[in-house]
């Protein structure tokens, strides 16, 4: 996968900004999740050194107790990240519950769910040789598939969801610090994802286009060995009847629902689009409606996720 923050313009205007405000609570709360070998204890890495206080491994039952403890005497910790997984065994069933009482309690929180593809998590687990914490007796997919029957309404309600499948630690990282880096930053943060439909969806995708009613350069000789990220393949694919209006359309489409997503205290959202390969068409598309969202003010960034792969 290759992380980009191209700055290319759109060729369409977006009609009246997308007004996204800043947060303005002084404390924040999150909760770190998902599937073992999916990333989390990077994630809780990247977030110490930026500043946030890390608590790995905390019982649920504890958060409110941790929150009291890091607020008395007037010092309250300003970002506060716990890390909760299976390896918690009973106290994980717990998590739910502790959530409602935060929100009963007006306590605002965020939840991040860090999640993988089965085969990549296998690939993970057998790399360090190690087994899966739900495995028992069973097999390594054995123990994957319990955890993710587990995790699957938690992952239904979560503020953030990161696949990680396609990641290194670096680009992991990167993401990471994108999301919750800069406290005073922008409220939403929109990640635009060229895919490939052969190589299946993006885990954690909130909207998907798909551009495949566009004529493909693969059938071109000279623009088959070159991405989209070519300006001879950008300049193809857009100058195809219908590319614009899409974009120009579907960025309208948006407009209300990533105000709501602010609203909401949604911080992260991902937009995937796709192509057949995940080489040219929706790489070309990708770029040029992050940039149209760039020019409405938002804060967008594009990862191509399947570049290469061919």
């Amino acid at each position: 996968m290759t992380p980009t923050n191209g700055a290319g313009a759109g060729r369409a205007d977006v009609t009246g900004p997308i007004r996204l405000g800043v947060p303005t609570s002084t404390g924040e709360l999150l909760i770190i999740t998902g599937m073992s070998g999916a990333g989390r204890s990077t994630a809780a890495k990247v977030l110490e050194d930026l500043g946030w206080y890390v608590v790995d491994n905390l019982p649920p039952q504890l958060i409110e107790s941790l929150l009291e403890l890091t607020t008395t005497a007037g010092r309250e910790v300003p970002r506060l990240a716990v890390a909760v997984d299976v390896r918690g065994r009973s106290f994980f069933a717990a998590l739910r519950t502790a959530l409602a009482d935060l929100d009963d309690r007006g306590i605002g929180h965020r939840v991040l769910f860090l999640d993988a593809t089965d085969e990549a998590l296998v690939r993970r687990f057998e790399s360090v040789r190690r087994p899966h914490p739900l495995q028992g007796e069973g097999r390594l997919l054995d123990g994957i598939v319990r955890e993710r029957a587990l995790l699957d309404e938690l992952r239904q309600f979560a503020d953030t969801v990161v696949d990680t499948s396609y990641l290194n630690v670096h680009q992991l990282a990167h993401h990471v610090t994108d999301v919750f880096g800069d406290a005073a930053g922008p409220a939403l943060r929109v990640s635009v994802v060229s895919f490939g439909f052969k190589y299946g969806l993006p885990l954690d995708a909130d909207h998907v286009a798909d551009v495949r009613f566009l004529p493909n350069p693969f059938w071109v000789p000279e623009l088959r060995p070159h991405t989209g990220l070519d300006p001879d393949v950008r300049a193809y694919v857009l100058g195809q009847p219908g590319a614009e209006p899409f974009l120009t359309a579907y960025a309208r489409a948006l407009e209300p629902v990533l105000a709501g997503y602010v609203r909401e205290k949604k911080s992260y959202a991902t937009i995937a689009i796709g192509c057949t390969g995940g080489k040219h068409r929706s790489v070309a598309m990708s770029e040029e409606f992050a940039g149209m969202l760039r020019a409405a003010g938002v804060a967008a960034s594009t990862v191509h996720r399947d570049l290469g792969r061919e």
